[in-house]
């Protein structure tokens, strides 16, 4: 019989909320987390807005000394997994460690604490750098320090695979499951990546907004007049149970995780395929292993990240999954209040799709006020809407060609059950 993949717990640190319960009536209300950059002067730049962390303070669950030897990244990272593992119910120590894996991805890692430490070695030289560089540069430290805080001792690797990282983690965490090499992984997505660089080099490609003079409406996915995305940071951590094993010591079941699909466009290095058609793979991939029929799915929250080119290949990569069900169907991107999250955006709104599911509630895309006729499906414009839903989809696509999905259910309800 097929392990069925539950999810017994979530946790966040994002832009609007540094905990669950903040962060999702944030989103539910459409209160925007960007605004004008703080952590450096961004009088130079192009684009002057983000959708920064705000109020951080991870020294309430993190020693001092810890915290000098972990990059910005995965202090997001361990907090949110913190906050996932304990609305899972699960208290220190975890039984069965050997059994308890981690996946958690991110784009640019430590790229903070990369660059502070180029600073010191060209100021001071090669023997003032910091002995903790490159295991807090790497992309696999904040899996590496959430095994040690909890002693998982199972599966534990990081996936790269720019904006779709986050959703790639989730998916192959629950393929671990699914195989039967873990009972419980903890996952996710974590980015720390505001920096005069890294937003630099988005800038000259033309990728960010520039609407400098009113950042809560910059992030605008799919309205006509969108001109790009607000970088954001954070990170969307979820607890993944086999079924069986999360109803033995009766957890919190959230959700079910039914499917998965990943391809890529092998198109363009940063460009996604204009028709969809790589997009539309890869939702058609997570369908068949869902066993679901494009109709079966309520709600998707789409990847929406507010540039003009991947808002209309992903409207039309919908249509040609769902047909006349496209028009049914709830859309929302959360970005709009968010910003991008980039490696960390796909755990963020897979942890929202989750909520949604639990609330009935579908969030809304913000800013949405002239209609694109290329983009005409149902966003959720400007407002959340009360709906029962069953199932809902997480889309992520990223440089590189990268698209991942990933297919959700409510617990309890025909539409899980036949999974069983």
């Amino acid at each position: 019989m097929t392990r069925r993949v539950a999810v017994t717990g979530v946790g966040c640190v994002c832009p609007v909320g540094n905990d669950i319960d903040t962060a999702w009536g944030n989103i539910c209300a459409g209160r925007s987390g960007i605004g004008r950059i703080t952590a450096f002067d961004p009088s130079a730049m192009e684009s002057q807005i983000a959708a920064e962390v705000k109020g951080f303070d991870p020294s309430v669950l993190i020693g001092r000394k810890e915290l000098r030897r972990m990059d910005r990244y995965t202090q997001f990272a361990v907090i949110a997994s913190y906050e996932a593992v304990r609305r899972a119910g699960l208290t220190l120590p975890i039984p069965a460690p050997e059994r308890i894996g981690v996946m958690v991805g991110s784009g640019l890692g430590g790229i903070g604490t990369l660059l502070n430490e180029v600073g010191v070695f060209q100021r001071s030289g090669p023997q003032r750098i910091s002995p903790f560089l490159i295991p807090m540069m790497l992309s696999d430290s904040a899996g590496g320090q959430i095994a040690i805080l909890f002693g998982a001792r199972g599966p534990n690797h990081s996936i790269v695979s720019a904006c779709a990282t986050g959703t790639n983690a989730v998916g192959e965490a629950s393929e671990i499951i699914r195989r039967g090499s873990a009972d419980l992984m903890i996952t996710g997505g974590a980015e720390a990546t505001i920096q005069p660089i890294i937003l630099a080099g988005f800038g000259v490609m033309g990728a960010l907004s520039k609407r400098n003079d009113d950042p809560a409406h910059a992030s605008r996915p799919f309205d006509k007049h969108r001109d790009g995305f607000v970088a954001g940071e954070g990170a969307g951590i979820l607890v993944l149970e086999e079924m069986e094993h999360a109803r033995a010591r009766h957890a919190p079941i959230l959700a079910e995780v039914l499917g998965y699909g990943t391809t890529d466009d092998a198109h363009h290095i940063s460009a996604p395929l204009e028709d969809g058609s790589g997009a539309s793979a890869c939702m058609q991939a997570a369908l068949a292993e869902a066993g679901r029929p494009p109709t079966a799915v309520d709600y998707i929250n789409a990847h929406g990240t507010g540039t003009q080119l991947n808002d209309k290949s992903e409207t039309r990569a919908i249509k040609n999954v769902f047909a006349d069900h496209a028009y049914s169907l709830a859309i929302s991107s959360t970005k709009s209040m968010t910003g991008h999250l980039l490696g960390a955006a796909g755990g963020l709104e897979a942890v929202f799709s989750v909520l949604a599911l639990r609330d009935g509630v579908i969030p809304p895309t913000m800013n949405y006020e002239t209609p694109d006729p290329e983009c005409d499906l149902d966003y959720t414009p400007n407002h959340s809407r009360k709906k029962d839903l069953r199932v809902a989809m997480s889309n992520s696509f990223g440089f590189g060609g990268h698209n991942a999905s990933l297919i959700f259910s409510r617990v309890g309800d025909a539409s899980s059950q036949e999974a069983a």
